[in-house]
């Protein structure tokens, strides 16, 4: 057992977490266990709050003193901080900040949060320099290769809030993407159904098209820029929010984003990558929700990295050069 897994955990609960079930709290708090895991040790009594005994539906107080016990195979959430170095550079990527939250513009490369072998993610960094934040939650996740705007909270009635307008669809997001090829001015829509299956590849699930199982998945795109046949840079808006997307429906379209080594083109690819482009060239750019305390529409944008930025550029001279 490893020694992160030996220890009694106790928490006393702040502000940030009052008003919250225990067993929505232990989910969060415990990351990969089951919530048939969480029940169970709810129900036995391992768990313990001020000492006593509770139940799944018990709402946390300010000031409760939770007491989380070893459990075998379950990391809790803590930070090594021998990787304090490696994440310092968070600070410097944060595009927006106030009291209910912040937004940083993600590199590609970085994951969201930790897990499936990663040393660390954007939200373990994040709680480890700031060791004295009481609450940081992310609102929503980037695929660990897209970069652009990541929002967190810093209260969880910010979360809660901003969660609702995601289950509504009220929050919008607007990607910049490079793909392959020269997209058909007619094609402005793709509608098509969304399968996640539970397979694992690379510790990743594998999206499909399937009419049958599929979820209804649909995304807008707008031409920005042709690049001769070569390819072509699109502004999109997807209107739902399924896992792999963009990614999935620019495929379906014989358009496969650049650097997508999952569902992209293995010969582009590896032309781009002779020439010094070795990343998925998708960009969270904007987006655009209700602010949780003010409730008035409010957007953050986040501009291109430098590694897109240097393949635009390639990208014109190599079209001028062709002239």
């Amino acid at each position: 057992m490893k020694e992160h897994d030996i220890h009694v955990h106790s928490i006393r609960i702040s502000s940030s977490s009052s008003g919250q079930r225990i067993d929505n709290f232990l989910y969060t708090y415990l990351k990969v266990a089951p919530k048939s895991m969480i029940y169970r040790i709810i129900r036995t009594g391992a768990i313990r709050v001020n000492k006593k005994r509770i139940k799944f539906q018990y709402k946390l107080q300010i000031g409760d003193l939770l007491r989380i016990p070893p459990i075998r195979g379950i990391k809790i959430n803590r930070f090594n901080t021998k990787y304090m170095e490696e994440v310092a550079f968070l600070q410097n990527i944060i595009i927006y900040e106030d009291d209910y939250l912040l937004a940083l513009n993600k590199p590609t490369g970085i994951a969201a949060h930790g897990g499936s072998g990663l040393k660390f993610g954007v939200i373990e960094g994040l709680r480890a320099l700031r060791p004295k934040a009481q609450f940081l939650e992310l609102v929503h996740r980037l695929d660990r290769e897209t970069s652009g705007v990541l929002l967190v909270a810093k209260k969880r009635t910010a979360l809660v809030y901003l969660h609702e307008q995601l289950r509504l669809q009220n929050m919008k997001k607007e990607y910049l993407a490079l793909v392959h090829g020269k997209w058909d001015a007619n094609l402005q829509i793709v509608s098509a159904p969304l399968f996640k299956k539970n397979t694992l590849l690379n510790s990743s699930r594998v999206v499909y098209i399937d009419s049958e199982k599929g979820k209804f998945s649909t995304t807008h795109f707008q031409i920005k820029e042709y690049f001769d046949s070569v390819a072509t840079f699109l502004a999109i808006k997807p209107i739902t929010g399924r896992t792999h997307q963009i990614r999935v429906h620019t495929q379906y379209a014989s358009h496969p984003i650049v650097g997508d080594n999952r569902y992209g083109n293995y010969q582009s690819n590896t032309l781009f990558k002779r020439f010094g482009f070795n990343r998925l060239f998708l960009h969270a750019s904007i987006l655009r929700f209700i602010h949780p305390n003010t409730k008035k529409n409010f957007h953050i944008y986040a501009p291109l990295g430098q590694s897109f930025h240097n393949c635009l550029f390639f990208l014109r001279n190599l079209s001028i050069k062709k002239l």
